[in-house]
C-alpha cells in the first residue's frame, strides 16, 4: 500500500488518464547514412540516452522530482580529406562525441481533482568533455499546468526554456494525453517537442512516435580553451513495436524511422537573439561546416514503467498488508 501512495501522490492525476510512470528509460540508435550538402562525403550518427526519475514525498498534495538525463552523439562533423587537417582543435578525419549530462530538480503540486502543475529546473553540462570548464554550464527549466477534462483526457499547456552556447531558445508547449475507454488506444501529446501515438494488442504494442528540440555543444578538441560550439537541430519521426515484459514493468521497443538532426558548427560567441520553437531571431553567424541531409535510423529502447492501476488493484486484492 505505502508503494502505491507514493507514486499517486507524485502523479496524483495519473490515476484518470495516464495509468504509469516511466522512472527508467534507455535508448540506442544509428543513423544508416547522412551525405553532407553541397560536399563529398558521408558519415552516420550514433546515439545514446539514459534518463531516470526519482520521486521524494513531501505532503498529500507535494513532491520533489530528481533525477539525471544523460546523452551522448557521435559522427564526424567535417567531411573525411585526405590530410589531418584540424579545426578549431577538432579533427576533420575522426569522430566527435557531443556529451549533455541533465540535472531534474522540480516540484509536483495538486491542487484540487482538475489541476495540477509541475515545475523542473534542468541545470546541464554540455560540451565534447575533452574539458569541462564554466561555459559548459547551461541552466533551463519546464513548467507544466495539467487539467483533467475527463476521466480519459488530460490536457498540458506549458513552457520549455534554456540557455545554449548560440543564445535563449525557449518555446510554449500545447498537449494532451489520451486513453481510450478500452485502454488499447493511446495518444501523448506535448507539441511541438513530442508526440507519441499508439494502439495495444495487450503484450506487444505498435505506434508512431516525434521528438524535435534545439541544443548545443561546445567544442575543445586538443585546445585548451573552446573556440566554437554545434548547434543540434533535432527533429525525429519514427514508428515503433513495443513488446511488454515482466507483468508489463519493462518495455522492449524497436523503432524505424527518418532523422533530420542537423549538427552546424559556429565559431565560439556567435549568437542569436532568440530561439523560439523552429524559428531564430537575429541570426548572422557563420557557419563552419556543410549541412547534413537527413537519413533513416534504427533504434532500440528499454524502459522500465510502473504501473499505478496494477499497484491499486493489488492493494485491493490485500487490504491488510502494510
Amino acid at each position: 500500500m505505502k508503494k502505491y501512495f507514493l507514486i499517486a501522490l507524485l502523479f496524483p492525476l495519473s490515476l484518470h488518464a495516464q495509468e504509469y510512470v516511466d522512472l527508467l528509460r534507455i535508448g540506442y540508435g544509428q543513423t544508416f547514412n547522412n551525405t553532407y550538402v553541397d560536399a563529398a562525403g558521408n558519415t552516420f550518427v550514433k546515439s545514446f540516452e539514459a534518463d531516470i526519475t526519482l520521486p521524494v514525498v513531501l505532503n498529500d498534495k507535494h513532491a520533489f522530482i530528481t533525477g539525471v538525463a544523460f546523452s551522448r552523439n557521435n559522427l564526424q562533423l567535417y567531411p573525411k580529406t585526405d590530410s589531418d587537417i584540424i579545426y578549431f582543435g577538432v579533427d576533420g578525419n575522426n569522430f566527435a562525441s557531443l556529451y549533455s549530462s541533465t540535472l531534474k530538480i522540480g516540484l509536483a503540486s495538486t491542487y484540487n481533482d482538475l489541476w495540477s502543475s509541475t515545475i523542473v529546473l534542468l541545470p546541464k553540462i554540455a560540451s565534447d568533455y575533452e574539458q569541462i570548464k564554466g561555459d559548459d554550464f547551461y541552466f533551463g527549466g519546464l513548467a507544466l499546468l495539467k487539467y483533467q477534462k475527463t476521466e480519459h483526457l488530460k490536457y498540458r499547456f506549458g513552457l520549455y526554456a534554456t540557455s545554449e552556447a548560440f543564445g535563449l531558445f525557449t518555446t510554449p508547449i500545447v498537449g494532451w494525453y489520451y486513453l481510450s475507454p478500452n485502454k488499447k488506444f493511446e495518444m501523448d501529446m506535448s507539441l511541438p517537442i513530442a508526440a507519441d501515438i499508439s494502439y495495444s494488442f495487450d503484450t506487444v504494442s505498435v505506434g508512431l512516435d516525434y521528438f524535435g528540440i534545439g541544443r548545443s555543444f561546445r567544442l575543445y578538441g586538443d585546445a585548451e580553451t573552446s573556440q566554437a560550439y554545434v548547434d543540434l537541430s533535432s527533429l525525429e519521426f519514427a514508428s515503433y513495436v513495443q513488446f511488454i515484459t515482466l507483468q508489463k514493468q519493462v518495455l522492449l521497443r524497436a523503432k524505424f524511422g527518418y532523422s533530420s538532426n542537423n549538427f552546424e558548427v559556429y565559431p565560439d560567441g556567435e549568437t542569436i537573439d532568440l530561439g523560439l520553437s523552429a524559428f531564430s531571431f537575429g541570426d548572422d553567424r557563420t557557419q563552419l561546416n556543410p549541412d547534413l541531409n537527413g537519413g533513416f535510423f534504427l533504434k532500440f529502447e528499454a524502459i522500465y514503467r510502473f504501473s499505478i492501476v496494477s499497484e491499486e488493484n493489488n492493494n485491493k486484492q490485500a487490504p491488510n498488508d502494510n
